[in-house]
């Protein structure tokens, strides 16, 4: 068992290593075991999110990839290699069971075109697919007062509407709109304005607003930082520095998010790395 349980481990590294862009740089400032488990957790949740986005994608398989969930946490694996790894994470660091399945739902979601026609409606999609990472990963980090919760909540809401903003036209043509449709009748901005890319006055008032609101979340869940074990700080500090340099940038470039999509290079989130290690 141990073997299997360290080869799944193996698996997951790799797996992060290669897709987790952001992720894997904070990875890197945790204790071995904490990292290890950050790389099952990053597993898991990046099959969910391809369930989603991968051409032909159905209810079926999202329905088939639960149950073989709800398997792994009773100890029950499939032949899929993430889930002894992600059944060791879970109950070394006792992650509560329903951040799992929260974020199933939000993917299941995905499915659709998808439309909110208020910020509530967004709000509760981005605690789905984000916040519930943000809550599952501070229990790797380690917190002792339960007032940790709604500020990793709200830091996840913070990198999803980064995100959002980040892929809008991306989105758009995929007949996602993540934005409230109140937020775009409020602005004059139409969904063909997004999917053509259009940099109008009325869309840069509506960037402009959306990112002052996602930084808003940043602010909010700032003291999140002192909530947790002190070995872990360095990470979130970092993961933080790189989802909030993306809304940086994003505003640097004065929301031209059609031309290219925005991100920072290998190098500069390297030395995000270097700054966490020294501060």
């Amino acid at each position: 068992m141990r073997n299997a349980v360290q080869t799944s481990y193996d698996y997951c590294r790799r797996v992060a290593r290669t897709r987790a862009k952001n992720f894997y740089y904070s990875f890197l400032l945790l204790s071995g075991q904490q990292r290890k488990a950050m790389c099952a957790i990053y597993a898991f949740m990046r099959y969910c999110d391809d369930l989603s986005d991968e051409p032909g994608a159905t209810r079926a398989a999202i329905d088939r990839w639960r149950a073989e969930m709800e398997d792994a946490i009773e100890g029950r694996f499939s032949g899929k290699p993430v889930w002894p790894a992600f059944h060791h994470t879970v109950r070394r660091f006792g992650i509560p069971h329903e951040y799992f399945r929260e974020m199933i739902e939000g993917v299941a979601s995905d499915l659709e075109p998808r439309r909110f026609q208020t910020f509530d409606e967004l709000y509760r999609y981005c605690y789905q697919v984000a916040s519930v990472v943000g809550l599952t990963i501070i229990h790797i980090f380690g917190f002792d007062t339960r007032s940790a919760l709604p500020l990793a909540e709200k830091c996840g809401v913070a990198f999803q509407l980064t995100n959002i903003l980040r892929d809008i036209r991306e989105d758009a043509g995929n007949g996602r709109v993540y934005l409230p449709l109140e937020d775009l009748e409020r602005f004059g901005v139409t969904e063909e304005d997004l999917r053509a890319g259009n940099r109008s006055d009325a869309f840069l008032q509506l960037m402009r607003f959306e990112a002052a609101r996602a930084r808003a979340y940043y602010t909010e869940s700032a003291p999140l930082l002192d909530l947790i074990h002190p070995r872990s700080r360095p990470s979130l500090w970092a993961l933080v520095s790189i989802y909030s340099g993306l809304l940086d940038r994003i505003e640097r470039t004065n929301y031209d998010v059609f031309a290219r999509r925005v991100r920072l290079s290998s190098l500069e989130k390297s030395w995000i790395v270097v700054r966490a290690l020294v501060s």
